[in-house]
Parts: C-alpha cells; sequence; structure tokens
C-alpha cells in the first residue's frame, strides 16, 4: 500500500509518494490501495482543489484507510472534513493537522 501527500507547495514528507494536482492525486489512489492520503486545499489559483478530490472520492467510493487533512485554509478544511465525515466508511480513520480549535468541541 502507499502513502499519498497532495500539496502545490510544501515538500513531501518521507514515506509518502507526492501529487502536486488533483488530476495527479487521481491517478494514484485509482492506481491501488492507499494506507495513508494527507490533503491540502488550495493547489493554486483556478486549479481543482483538495474540496473536488473529496467530491470525487465520495462519488466513486474511493478512500484510503487513513485521511489526514493538512490544509492550513480553515474553510476549505472544515468543507472536506465535513463531507468525508458524513460519506467515509466507519472503519477509515479521519484527522485534520494541525487540529483546529472548532474540531475539539
Amino acid at each position: 500500500m502507499t502513502n499519498v501527500y497532495l500539496d502545490d507547495l510544501r515538500p513531501c514528507p518521507k514515506g509518502f509518494t507526492l501529487a502536486r494536482s488533483v488530476e495527479q492525486c487521481i491517478d494514484l489512489i485509482t492506481a491501488g490501495p492507499v494506507n495513508i492520503l494527507s490533503l491540502d486545499h488550495d493547489l493554486g489559483l483556478g486549479k481543482a482543489s483538495g474540496y473536488d478530490l473529496v467530491k470525487y472520492m465520495v462519488e466513486k467510493g474511493l478512500y484510503a484507510k487513513e485521511i489526514i487533512i493538512h490544509s492550513a485554509n480553515p474553510i476549505g478544511r472544515h468543507l472536506m472534513w465535513t463531507l468525508l465525515h458524513k460519506h467515509k466508511p466507519s472503519n477509515v480513520k479521519l484527522t485534520v493537522r494541525p487540529e483546529p480549535l472548532a474540531f475539539k468541541i
């Protein structure tokens, strides 16, 4: 199983395969099972966002064993978390890093 890191700017953590766009990420997550999928929201002006990827994942039923939302965009982060939380299978772990105060309530 692979670990996938979707981000247009941040360096890729060790042990992850980097996707700089939603299209690259879709290629990776449809190629085989994914252990950890770490998502950014903002991927460049005029480009598809992490939320667009999440909508695709929900539509196709594609989930990693663990999904991490690492976006600094609070609105995008909340949109992705809400959609994933509503639709993900119960065995999929969903976390936000860093965890905002609003998620601790």
